[in-house]
């Protein structure tokens, strides 16, 4: 977890001063590529040597994944009982909707770079054409499918070890 130290300050010492807030500290190259891990797969998912095979997952931009939950957003006018408009202060009121699942599936796709769930040739083969399906298809066992979603939601800070590991231990469980 990221802890911030925040510090106040009543006078012009200490800190940054004019000579040293140069903005090339925030000109980072690491932060203009997004960096790729390799997780193992699903157990069963082995090479001819009988060794789990290692899946890559790319590290995401926070604008990247902004853009596809945008992606899965609507907004629609909201009616009364009677079928008219609801107006608030001159305005039309909406209701903004999220299919946060789905977002979710796209992310998984966009992420893992090895396997390549928008490759044709394996969306051909489990006769699929949307590709936030292709998890669901490549990984239909419900612990394959949590295992992957977690672990690539771990690598884009989506979701912390911590809860990813209570989520293992829940899964255990039942």
């Amino acid at each position: 977890m990221l802890q911030v130290k925040i510090e106040a300050r009543s006078d012009k010492s200490g800190g940054c001063t004019m000579a040293n807030k140069n903005l090339k500290y925030f000109m980072r190259e690491e932060s203009r590529q997004e960096q790729i891990f390799q997780i193992p797969a699903p157990v069963r998912f082995v090479d001819e040597k009988g060794e789990v095979v290692q899946m890559e997952v790319k590290k995401l931009h926070n604008d990247t994944i902004a853009k596809i939950n945008d992606m899965y957003k609507s907004r629609t006018p909201m009616k009364d009982k009677k079928g008219n408009y609801i107006v608030q202060n001159g305005e039309v009121v909406f209701k903004t909707e999220k299919d946060s699942v789905k977002a979710t599936r796209h992310i998984i796709v966009e992420a893992l770079v090895y396997p390549d769930l928008k490759d044709p040739e394996l969306m051909k083969y489990y006769d699929c054409v949307d590709i936030t399906d292709m998890p669901l298809k490549v990984f239909p066992d419900n612990d394959e499918f949590g295992y992957v979603s977690r672990k690539v939601l771990e690598i884009l800070g989506l979701m912390d070890a911590a809860e990813s590991n209570e989520r293992e231990v829940e899964d255990a469980k039942n």
